[in-house]
């Protein structure tokens, strides 16, 4: 994956989660989703989807302005990692997954999956 390089703030994201769950649907489906969710009125989320098209996240289609993400999950979740890893540990991966497993109570199981990553990557 690359870096995109787009910000998306907490409300962003959860219009993102809505599209990468449900797919490309209508503004009014994301409007009614989100009412439901969160309790948001439709202006409230036609303004973010107006910002999501704005960053070059979100592109709108027709027919009835039908909202599609031009952006994934994962390139997302990398982005925000690497944001996090750089600002609070000095860009090191080993500090960051240092402090990540010390501070978990995993259990046998996951330490199992997190042995096999980390034994993948050699």
């Amino acid at each position: 994956m690359s870096f995109i390089g787009i910000k998306l703030f907490d409300s962003e994201l959860k219009v993102m989660e809505v599209l990468w769950e449900e797919g490309d649907v209508t503004a009014g489906q994301l409007a009614k989703i989100l009412t439901e969710e969160t309790g948001w009125n439709r202006n409230t989320t036609y303004t973010v989807i107006k910002k999501l098209i704005d960053k070059g996240a979100v592109e709108r289609r027709e027919p009835n302005f039908t909202c599609k993400a031009l952006i994934t999950k994962g390139q997302v979740q990398e982005q925000e990692t690497t944001e996090l890893i750089n600002k609070i540990f000095d860009g090191s991966n080993e500090l960051f997954f240092s402090a990540f497993i010390n501070d978990k109570n995993l259990t046998k199981s996951e330490i199992e999956k997190l042995k096999k990553i980390v034994e993948n990557l050699q």
